[in-house]
């Protein structure tokens, strides 16, 4: 029998554990499939990993749940759930329920009726989200199209379902600073990119802030493009260009037309201007450096605490 493993992030998540296990469980039931539903909690502050103690596994679905020393990040999550996989075939699902558990087998189905594809990540139509926030993610897409080595799908989240031979691909990139969305791309392998409608969240909130999502952004920039790196090269270039040539101006003003040039004011805008300009390729210098800095640290990407599996069928 074919199996399935399904990989569930938690984040303070104690409202939709258990409506989001008995959709699982309601699912798993109408297809012949073997399960394995691979809870991360990740440090929640919560009662999410009592809930998680709660789960009982049935005759077609095994729970293991992996619990973190603290909160290391959806990031890690998501790979400590990899490394956890046995199955044929793997997913990656949210456990607030904007992802149903259905699409999961929607997309198993796909791969079985498409040997050529690898994989099938899921896109949404139309998100549920401020004029602002929708700007910054276009935007965001338009930019990192333009200067990254490899292609991201506006919409494309880590909800996705996958073959074994992709999921081992994925395990090989042990960066530490990990941008999954990039990571899917990176490893190449067909992929299938299926529109869907996210659900309302059942219970909770988000976890990811205005300033998060920023952050993460610029994780991925920095990350899967050097561009940035090669700005200083192109303003120092045209700074130099510029300050010669108005060098050249003064030096004709002052020697053939015995024209004044006010020094102070000028003085004044160059040095901002150039050192605004100095302190802004400081800065993605530092970003890179910092980058570098974690990853020569060699530190693990998470940390277990405690580990719990249960195969016993639900009295």
């Amino acid at each position: 029998m074919t199996k399935l493993s399904i990989i569930i992030p938690c984040h303070n998540e104690e409202a939709n554990i258990n409506l989001f296990y008995q959709a699982l469980k309601d699912e798993v039931a109408k297809h012949n499939y073997h399960c394995e539903a691979i809870f991360i909690n990740d440090g929640s502050k919560d009662n999410t990993l009592a809930h998680l103690k709660e789960l009982k596994g049935t005759d077609d679905l095994d729970i293991k749940v992996i619990s973190f020393s603290r909160n290391f990040g959806k990031e890690a999550g998501i790979f400590a759930g990899l490394n956890e996989v046995s199955g044929e075939y793997a997913a990656i699902i949210d456990a607030d329920l904007q992802q149903h558990p259905e699409l999961v087998f929607s997309g198993l189905k796909f791969l079985n009726e498409n040997e050529n594809y690898d994989a099938v990540s899921y896109c949404q139509e139309e998100r549920k989200e401020g004029f602002v926030l929708g700007f910054f993610k276009r935007t965001f897409y338009k930019f990192i199209n333009k200067i990254a080595d490899v292609k991201f799908v506006q919409g494309a989240s880590d909800f996705r379902v996958m073959r074994k031979c992709v999921v081992e691909a994925i395990l090989q990139v042990s960066e530490r600073n990990r941008f999954s969305k990039g990571i899917f791309s990176w490893v190449g392998f067909n992929t299938k990119y299926l529109p869907y409608v996210a659900s309302e969240r059942n219970g909770g909130v988000s976890n990811w802030s205005f300033k998060q999502l920023f952050n993460y952004a610029v994780s991925g920039i920095v990350s899967y493009s050097s561009a940035p790196l090669r700005l200083s090269t192109i303003f120092g270039l045209g700074l130099s260009i510029l300050s010669f040539l108005y060098i050249v101006i003064v030096l004709i003003q002052k020697i053939f037309f015995e024209i004044d040039v006010p020094g102070y004011p000028t003085l004044i805008v160059v040095i901002l201007f150039i050192g605004g300009i100095q302190f802004l390729m400081i800065g993605i210098i530092g970003e890179y450096l910092a980058k570098t800095f974690i990853e020569t640290k060699n530190r693990p990407l998470y940390i277990i605490k405690e580990k719990i599996e249960s195969k016993a069928k639900n009295d």
